[in-house]
């Protein structure tokens, strides 16, 4: 008689073995994180540490034998956050293992509830990466709604309160315009944003828009400015350039960044933490319910969406749909952009 456990947790463990990496193929975002080599798993600890270098040591000029002075500095900190965990349950009943007797029947039922469990898994950590860590009663990871803030003085990240004088390193850019965004206006806007976002060589390498800013964008640019990133198309992401930066549509059916906000992301400086012991694994062993005929398996995830950098990542808010109260909040970062206009600087060749 075939032991229908065994073989659930075979096919099972077979799948999940791959279910990470799917998961990373399935959003932009995480796809970005994964090849830039920050999807890093943590051993162990009840916090993911970040460390943050938030200051500059002494210079001195000096001639001969002049003092060099030294004062010391703390130049470091680091950023906390808690680990957080997530499970999607694979489960068969007794009645649908006798309806589907025998081995090639069972495994095409084994294979479709798993499929299940993992488009299901997929799905929720695309979701997951822009929530603000409120969700499920705080159980949620902090995503962009929470790393990369609309109101950037308020709210504490890693451990890190925002609104505490001394703690401006680590808000982020945001801007709300005065006027609502359209096709004539948003390459404007997005120059505002963009410029705070450069240092020296870095800038964003990715930004993230919703179904309005992104058809918004699109209108803007005339054909001979439309390109795109030939990678990013062949793994499935609608995309655009913008001053060689990937603009990624991760809007519609599926999508789950906010219609009206484009996130301005420098990703060297986020990062996807999973637990080694607990990214997309079986957990648990045999469970078998005391009370029900059924086989129940659990795939599992623990971790935390992290920032090492605030000040280079930024969001552009169309104020169309945000209260009066946020576009309050956000018009001093508007302010800090500064009012001149800056011609917008599509990529037309390639690259800069």
């Amino acid at each position: 008689m075939t032991n229908y456990n065994d073989l659930f947790t075979m096919t099972l463990e077979s799948r999940t073995g791959s279910l990470a990496d799917n998961v990373s193929q399935s959003n932009a975002l995480l796809k970005r994180l994964r090849d830039n080599g920050n999807i890093r798993e943590i051993t162990g600890g009840s916090k993911i540490l970040e460390e943050l270098e938030y200051g500059e040591g002494d210079l001195t000029w000096y001639s001969g034998f002049e003092s060099i002075s030294y004062s010391p500095k703390q130049l470091f900190t680091a950023a906390e956050y808690s680990l957080k965990l997530c499970a999607v349950p694979v489960a068969i009943s007794g009645e649908d293992m006798l309806k589907n007797a025998g081995n090639e029947r069972m495994m095409d039922l084994l294979e479709k509830r798993i499929d299940n469990a993992c488009k299901t898994m997929c799905n929720k950590m695309s979701a997951a990466i822009y929530s603000d860590g409120t969700g499920s009663s705080g159980k949620e990871i902090g995503g962009l709604a929470l790393l990369v803030a609309d109101d950037p003085t308020s709210g504490t990240v890693g451990g890190i309160n925002r609104a505490t004088s001394g703690n401006e390193f680590w808000r982020n850019k945001s801007l709300t315009p005065s006027e609502a965004i359209t096709s004539s206006n948003i390459l404007k806007n997005m120059d505002k944003l963009y410029l705070q976002l450069c240092r020296g060589i870095e800038r964003p390498d990715l930004i993230v828009a919703g179904t309005n800013l992104y058809t918004t964008f699109e209108e803007a640019l005339t054909p001979m400015q439309r390109f795109s990133d030939s990678r990013l198309a062949d793994a499935g992401f609608i995309n655009l350039k913008y001053k060689n930066t990937d603009v990624i549509y991760d809007g519609g059916q599926g999508g789950h960044c906010a219609d009206d906000k484009m996130y301005f992301l420098n990703t060297n400086y986020i990062y996807l933490r999973p637990h080694k012991e607990r990214n997309m694994e079986v957990i648990g062993g045999e469970r078998v319910n005391v009370n029900q005929d059924a086989m129940y398996k659990i795939i599992g995830w623990a971790g935390n969406m992290t920032m090492s950098n605030a000040q280079m990542q930024g969001i552009l808010i169309n104020p169309t749909t945000v209260s009066e109260s946020s576009s309050s909040e956000s018009s001093e970062s508007s302010e800090t952009t500064g009012e001149t206009e800056t011609p917008a600087n599509t990529e037309t060749n390639g690259g800069n």
